[in-house]
């Protein structure tokens, strides 16, 4: 290959050679600028080695040191004669030169003859000088010794003094400050083994405060429950005072003529009722009230020691579970003691654990987050909702469970206070509405068949103003506002006073279970227990004891007397109940229905009436002595309605005295239809043949007795009341006027007949008609008066009885 590559260089040697010196020359220059600039010549001998042509860099080098020594050449020519007068000036300078030597020297001489004592002097400074400086590194050290003892002796002081944080602090400065700079050796050994003892120890002890802590605030947490609840009770009472006065005030502006202004002052309550002191060792706030021992000192300690430590996660998650054991402990029920004596402290040990945890949260500086509290306040509300309906389900007196559900409600008020939510707890309360309502159906029935049973039926006497005010003006039964003399002879029996406690009471129950349960308008749900314990309960009892327990006319009246007096007392039930649930009362007259006990009343006033009617119907068969054929009547009526009279006008005498004037009108209305019933009856009847006109004239004597009977009593009734009365009498009074008519065929026009016989029924009127036509007296009268003109009056009788035959 060489001697190829060789044979080719021979081929074009020109070419060759023109192009190789243009390249030296290139590099030449180029390194020539480089030298000149003083720049680096790496790059050029690098170039020439990775070309293989050493030798032409070499050259260029030597061609440039050519160049330059020609120029030195030229420059040391041109300052030739500047050289030749230097060295002239430096020989010249030879004797100077010598002189200053020798003066030198003898400088020198003296200055080591001067200063051998100052060399001693210098060597000795400096020898004191070196102890110096060690005896300044021992000062030093022996302070730093004492400072790190000083330390050590804080900290054990505030270890006695139980500054645990202080001595902490102490070790901390010790161990970052002073043991890597300790110049004893076992000094250090000792505080490093001694240090992470110290720490232990202070954990410990930490520790076991923070476990005397959880102990003791188990029972503080009780006592604080049963104190919010009961401010929260206090609370609810001076509502209660506020609305009582504020229903006398409305009742007094609705019974009084003129406009009254009341000014109600409430009294300021304390926000958080619970004092809270600020002063606790080591600087921390104890967050609790000194009344109760509620300190948070131990725990918030605990927790600061722990931060200190590092170690504040791991307290974090042993403080929420020792909290959370001990709440799921406070969920037990006990099974030997009944929870109705034991359900107080059930809910205040609940309640002071979450105001606790309440305090710990806003002050405790992170040792427990919101959604923790939240957490156990979810499970201790699901626990309790269990509790509460197991133990609703087993109940059975209305009372226990109204007990029950007041501390709940209170207990949810409080808990509400501090930002807990307690509609689960409320929902369950209104769950158990219905079943509470019928136990204090089921109490109100055993109390008013008590009451009933223990009725005389007699007028309720009251010696004292304190009675009548406790069984009239508490229950709004007076008709009228002027108290009267005592003793005062009410116009009831002790049974209605006791009754109106019974309601009263039910109403106030009512009331209380459904308040603070979450719903603010029950008066719906109140006034619809309220109806039926009216209507079922209470008319029930009243509708046995009528058809059972009433045996005689007294006994009835004062029955009767009674549910008028109820039926005052049944407005003043629905107001009460309005005013017990914040409702006005306009809007409750407005839900007002009709009055509840009208079976009641109705049965009792049929009862009197029967009696009543029985009664009469002794003195009624009297009429069996009339004489039907007499001769002449008798001015002074027959014997029977002399006797009802007298005993009709012994019974008003008796009845105004109790009975209300509508009910003892009602009574007599129904006693007077059943007289002139009787009336009629008496002629209809199979016992009586036939009667004459003079006859029919004595009954006419006998109703208008009893229609002035009834006009006398205008004094009791007013004047279209006494005309009820005596419409009473129309079917009576219309067959009379009809018999004793001269026209009595003019039953037969529809018109005379609605208006003036509307009464009479038409068969009755043909069967008594023919009673009045005598056969015999008619037979005779035919033959004896043959060709004779014929009686009108008769004539239109006849005619009314064919007429009214050919109808029927």
């Amino acid at each position: 290959m060489n001697s190829t590559k060789h044979h080719r260089r021979k081929i074009n040697p020109t070419a060759n050679g023109d192009a190789d010196n243009s390249a030296d020359k290139q590099d030449q220059l180029l390194l020539s600028a480089a030298i000149c600039n003083g720049e680096d010549l790496g790059p050029f001998v690098r170039k020439a080695f990775a070309s293989g042509k050493p030798e032409t860099l070499l050259h260029s080098l030597r061609h440039f040191a050519r160049s330059k020594e020609s120029e030195i050449e030229e420059v040391c020519k041109a300052h030739y004669q500047d050289f030749i007068l230097a060295v002239d000036d430096l020989r010249s300078l030879l004797s100077d030169v010598d002189s200053l030597k020798s003066s030198l020297s003898d400088s020198n001489s003296k200055l080591q003859s001067v200063a051998g004592p100052l060399l001693r002097s210098l060597d000795e400074y400096l020898e004191a000088q070196t102890v110096s400086q060690n005896v300044t590194l021992a000062l030093t050290l022996v302070f730093s010794c004492i400072k790190l003892l000083e330390l050590c002796s804080r900290a054990n002081h505030h270890l006695s003094s139980g500054s645990f944080y202080m001595a902490l602090k102490c070790l901390d400065s010790i161990e970052n400050e002073f043991l890597d700079k300790t110049p004893s050796s076992t000094l250090k050994k000792m505080l490093e083994k001694k240090i992470p003892e110290i720490r232990s120890h202070i954990e410990r002890r930490v520790n076991k405060e923070f476990g005397d802590w959880l102990v003791e605030i188990r029972v503080v947490s009780r006592n604080l429950g049963q104190l919010a609840i009961g401010q929260a009770s206090a609370a609810r009472q001076r509502e209660e005072d506020l609305r009582i006065k504020q229903r006398q005030a409305e009742e007094q502006s609705r019974l009084s003529l003129r406009d009254c202004v009341y000014a109600l002052q409430e009294e300021e309550e304390d926000e958080d009722g619970i004092s809270i002191a600020e002063d606790g060792k080591d600087g921390y706030s104890n967050g609790g009230s000194g009344l109760l021992g509620f300190d948070l000192t131990p725990l918030y300690r605990a927790y600061h020691i722990h931060q200190t430590l590092g170690l504040e996660d791991r307290f974090k998650q042993y403080y929420f579970e020792n909290r959370k054991l001990q709440l799921t402990s406070d969920f037990q029920v006990s099974s030997m003691t009944p929870f109705l004596e034991s359900h107080q402290t059930f809910f205040a040990q609940i309640a002071g654990f979450f105001v606790v945890e309440d305090k710990i949260l806003r002050t405790g500086g992170g040792l427990i987050s919101r959604m923790e509290v939240e957490n156990l306040w979810e499970t201790a509300v699901s626990k309790m909702c269990s509790v509460l309906e197991d133990q609703f389900s087993r109940m059975q007196t209305a009372n226990h469970l109204l007990l029950i559900k007041d501390y709940v409600s209170l207990l949810g008020v409080t808990l509400r206070r501090y930002g807990y939510p307690v509609d689960a707890l409320l929902d369950v309360l209104s769950k158990h509405r219905d079943k509470y309502h019928e136990l204090l159906l089921s109490d109100c029935r055993k109390q008013i068949a008590e009451a009933l049973a223990a009725d005389k039926f007699e007028q309720m006497l009251m010696k004292k103003e304190y009675e009548y005010s406790m069984n009239v003006l508490s229950f709004q039964l007076q008709t009228s506002d002027i108290i009267p003399a005592f003793p005062y002879v009410a116009p009831f029996s002790s049974t209605v006073p006791d009754c109106c406690r019974i309601v009263r009471s039910f109403i106030e129950d009512s009331v209380s279970f459904m308040s603070y349960g979450g719903q603010l308008e029950f008066f719906d749900v109140v006034k619809k227990y309220l109806d039926r314990l009216l209507s079922e309960v209470l008319e029930g009892a009243l509708l046995k004891l009528i058809s059972s327990s009433v045996h005689g006319v007294s006994q009835a009246m004062q029955v009767a007397a009674n549910m008028a007096v109820l039926e005052r007392a049944c407005d003043f039930f629905f107001r009460h109940a309005a005013q017990l649930s914040g409702i006005p009362l306009r809007m409750a007259e407005r839900s007002r229905r009709q009055f509840p006990l009208n079976k009641a009343r109705d049965a009792a006033e049929e009862m009197l009436s029967g009696l009543l009617k029985t009664k009469v119907d002794g003195f009624m068969s009297l009429i069996e002595n009339v004489n039907w054929m007499a001769e002449d009547s008798t001015p002074t009526g027959n014997e029977y309605v002399n006797e009802v009279i007298i005993y009709l006008e012994t019974l008003v005498s008796t009845a105004q005295q109790i009975l209300p004037t509508n009910v003892l009108r009602r009574v007599l209305q129904d006693v007077l239809v059943h007289i002139s019933v009787m009336i009629v009856g008496a002629l209809y009847g199979e016992s009586v043949k036939r009667f004459s006109v003079n006859a029919i004239m004595g009954i006419d004597v006998d109703v208008k007795l009893l229609e002035s009977f009834a006009d006398n009593q205008a004094s009791l009734f007013s004047e279209g009341e006494a005309n009820q009365l005596k419409t009473a009498l129309a079917e009576a009074r219309q067959l009379v006027n009809l018999l004793l008519s001269n026209h009595p065929e003019n039953f037969l026009n529809p018109v005379i007949r609605e208006r003036t016989y509307n009464a009479l029924d038409y068969r009755k009127v043909v069967t008594i008609s023919e009673k009045l036509r005598d056969p015999s007296e008619r037979l005779f009268g035919t033959f004896g008066s043959r060709g004779s003109r014929q009686n009108p009056k008769k004539k239109s009788l006849d005619t009314l009885i064919k007429r009214l035959r050919d109808v029927s």
